[in-house]
């Protein structure tokens, strides 16, 4: 019998191409010459333009290019020695390139309704600790919103984490590469580099925002002064040896793209209300059920805790993250990354689910997600949801029947 397989594993936005971007690449296709290094005048420049309407008053000389967030993170974590401090959870990614460069990771839980920014009490203690047994805390990495969790840390607890990194001597690096994608437009955003501004790098690209995830587009602004000069041309001669330049078609797209346009804005503000509509929804389905999850406020992630039905589910034989995730796809077909993947207990129950994955099969019906007003309750989103919601009711409930219309979704997906 056929199966039916939603996936939620990979975080990639899943939406078309905005047109304006095409033309602006395809105009741009002849640009095959080596740029600088750092990057181009118009797109360092757009950058710095970008970063100034969000508070942060930049110059494009504090900018550096990149093919994407990924190696300009790689690039930060191998110029900044030093352990690295992690949130738990946190993208996997952030640990994976710690290894790389050499340093040792060290995690320190996020308070219960805030990922990405890690608790401030035991943040101040694991400091402690660590340096009571020789290491060397050097680097925080904090996330906001968030993967996986997508909650947001509020402005508070962002001052209050920031105010430890300066008086213990942390390089603040804040991935903000979600920041444009909130739920609600009136959420208080507040940059670390606002509170930091003199320690603190901040990353970011067009991933996520724009859902450029293959054209390689990232970036990242370096602090103003003597240091933050000194770092920036480290990671620059680091940069040279690793991708030399970003490719200048996308350096054409990321000038114009960060120069926000009102296209891009409208299209921006069109794809954090899908994301909002899908990733609640989502929240919804998993929270009838046996599930803790806190409700997402930006990007397109949930991260729901089947603690509640830990014995239903050890009769089963799942005693942890690993046998959840595996259980979901050979039972349901339904693909999610376990939590351990990102830092979390082996033997927790937790998983992520990236629901920009339900946005449609075809970049028809994307637009048509993107320009619905309920997103949500197009049969085809609404079909994967309720896939997701009657798999989560048939493992954590003991002896209870399901209705018609559930039992006949659940047995769509069973082998």
């Amino acid at each position: 019998m056929g199966q039916t397989m939603v996936n939620l594993g990979l975080g990639e936005a899943r939406l078309p191409v905005h047109p304006a971007l095409l033309e602006r690449l395809a105009a741009a296709a002849p640009a095959n010459s080596y740029g600088p290094v750092a990057g181009t005048e118009p797109a360092r420049r757009a950058a710095a333009g970008y970063f100034t309407r969000r508070r942060l008053p930049t110059s494009p000389t504090q900018i550096v290019m990149g093919p994407g967030s990924k190696p300009v993170l790689f690039a930060l974590l191998t110029a900044i020695r030093g352990d690295v401090i992690l949130p738990r959870p946190c993208w996997m990614s952030y640990a994976a390139q710690t290894g790389l460069a050499g340093h040792r990771a060290i995690r320190v839980p996020v308070p219960p309704r805030c990922g990405g920014v890690p608790d401030p009490v035991a943040l101040q203690e694991m400091i402690k600790d660590a340096r009571s047994r020789g290491h060397h805390p050097r680097v925080l990495v904090l996330t906001n919103p968030d993967n996986p969790t997508g909650t947001s840390a509020g402005p508070d607890i962002v001052r209050q984490v920031c105010e430890i990194a300066g008086a213990e001597d942390l390089v603040v690096i804040s991935d903000e590469i979600y920041r444009d994608i909130p739920h609600d437009p009136a959420l208080p955003q507040l940059s670390p580099a606002e509170v930091l501004p003199a320690r603190t790098v901040v990353l970011t690209g067009l991933s996520k925002s724009l859902a450029l995830g293959g054209w390689r587009i990232g970036l990242a602004r370096f602090p103003a002064g003597e240091w933050g000069r000194r770092l920036h041309d480290q990671v620059v001669a680091i940069a040279s040896e690793m991708w030399s330049s970003v490719a200048a078609p996308m350096q054409e797209v990321a000038a114009y793209a960060l120069s926000e346009p009102p296209e891009i804005v409208d299209h921006l503000e069109a794809s954090a209300r899908l994301h909002a509509s899908v990733a609640t929804a989502a929240h919804h389905a998993v929270t009838m059920v046996k599930a803790r999850c806190e409700a997402p406020q930006g990007g397109f992630y949930v991260y729901p805790d089947l603690e509640p039905a830990r014995a239903i589910l050890a009769a089963k034989g799942i005693t942890g993250a690993p046998q959840l995730e595996s259980h979901l796809l050979r039972h349901y077909g339904i693909a999610v990354l376990g939590g351990h993947h990102f830092g979390d207990r082996v033997d927790g129950l937790r998983f992520r689910a990236a629901t920009s994955q339900l946005y449609g099969a075809n970049a028809e019906e994307q637009w048509a997600a993107l320009r619905d007003p309920d997103p949500a309750s197009l049969p085809y989103v609404a079909k994967q949801l309720d896939l997701l919601r009657c798999a989560l009711i048939e493992m954590t409930e003991e002896a209870m029947p399901l209705t018609s219309a559930a039992s006949g979704s659940a047995q769509q997906v069973h082998h």
